[in-house]
């Protein structure tokens, strides 16, 4: 068997640590920080426990690089959503399918740990907090403006609404078994349904 160059190397530790993420992700949104071991996530990994180790020294480590993952693909949601297409329902539309799609679940669940527990490191926390909410909800301001201007949106206080509305797809994010075998489609229309009457 031929020996790997050092981009194989590279290429094959890359994908190794992004199967030890993956699989850490799922862990830690299922037991949190307290109720994971390095062993557990070695196993939802199908790897050795020392393998792991390898890669990261601790599920603190570990848990810190989810969440900072975490934070930067959802400021980037955030900020693409004023560069994307259409009316302004069709927006909002589309990033709520976006948010409540099954592979961001668990990443959405590592936040809300960071935001209620306080069994997690504190440099998660001041990551979290490195992006505030109240940011991201004003971002979608401009948008749910103009669709109140078209008569797409229900009338009242743009915060309070956007407020509800996050309110809704945190609970959708929350449920015991997450979104499997939900109609994404159907409930998406629902939620639209409720920012407009």
């Amino acid at each position: 068997m031929t020996p790997l160059n050092d981009h194989q190397l590279d290429q094959l530790r890359d994908e190794r640590r992004e199967q030890i993420k993956k699989a850490a992700l799922k862990v830690f949104a299922r037991r949190g920080v307290i109720g994971t071991k390095m062993s557990m996530i070695a196993k939802e990994a199908g790897i050795s426990q020392g393998l792991s180790y390898r890669y990261y020294s601790s599920k603190d480590e570990l848990f810190i690089a989810l969440v900072k993952d975490a934070m930067e693909e959802t400021a980037k949601a955030f900020a693409t959503l004023g560069l994307m297409q259409g009316s302004p329902s069709k927006k909002i539309r589309e990033f709520t399918k976006r948010m409540l799609d099954v592979n961001n679940r668990h990443s959405f669940m590592l936040i809300q740990q960071v935001q209620i527990s306080d069994e997690v490191p504190d440099k998660a926390k001041d990551i979290v907090q490195q992006y505030p909410t109240t940011s991201f909800i004003e971002q979608m301001f401009p948008i749910f403006k103009e669709g109140q201007e078209k008569g797409e949106f229900s009338q009242g206080d743009p915060a309070e609404l956007l407020l509800l509305y996050f309110s809704v797809i945190s609970g959708l994010m929350l449920l015991p078994y997450g979104l499997d075998g939900i109609n994404l489609n159907h409930n998406v229309d629902n939620l639209m349904k409720i920012l407009k009457d």
